[in-house]
């Protein structure tokens, strides 16, 4: 490659140089063409400027206005607000916050959505479940704990009856040897 570039090559490659991706040594071609050139150093400039400009927006919606500590501690109560797992001062003061905060606002609007779409899934996974397992299990439960409960009469009777033999057999050994 010579050490001179045409006005037709640096336009092409002026995007690249101006986000720094050439190499060394095209990177310094380009520019002693621009330092010599004033056509292609106005492209240039203008170029960097509308580059600044883009990365100057994209930073103000980084540092969004609303995006402040309230919003922060709103965003840390957020789904205990949702669950009313809040007393009524705390409920007050998220509410004010979403009224007030359009960040804030789209996210309650955001979970409130995402709660309602799971109650919708669990609901209709419900309905398709054609077998009930926890009514099951809870019924398993009761019949075993009704087994322990209802032990055989006969066995009872049995018990029973060795209990008195027992007393008796106690009491006459008692009477006969005091």
């Amino acid at each position: 490659m010579q050490n001179q570039l045409t006005c037709e090559q640096v336009s092409a490659l002026l995007s690249f140089y101006a986000e720094d991706k050439l190499s060394k040594k095209l990177s310094e071609y380009v520019r002693q063409h621009l330092e010599s050139c004033p056509e292609c150093m106005e492209k240039y400039m203008k170029m960097k400027n509308m580059l600044n400009k883009f990365i100057d927006i994209q930073t103000r919606e980084i540092d969004n206005p609303y995006a402040t500590k309230q919003y922060e501690d709103f965003k840390s109560n957020l789904s205990a607000y949702v669950d009313n797992e809040l007393n009524d001062f705390e409920n007050i003061k998220i509410k004010k916050i979403a009224i007030s905060n359009p960040l804030a606002r789209q996210d309650l609007e955001n979970i409130y959505t995402f709660k309602k779409l799971l109650h919708t899934s669990f609901e209709k996974t419900k309905n398709e479940c054609k077998n009930d397992y926890s009514k099951s299990v809870i019924n398993q439960l009761q019949h075993e704990n009704n087994e322990v409960k209802n032990t055989d009469p006969f066995f009872k009777l049995v018990i029973s009856f060795f209990v008195m033999v027992t007393f008796i057999v106690a009491g006459i050994i008692s009477i006969l040897y005091f």
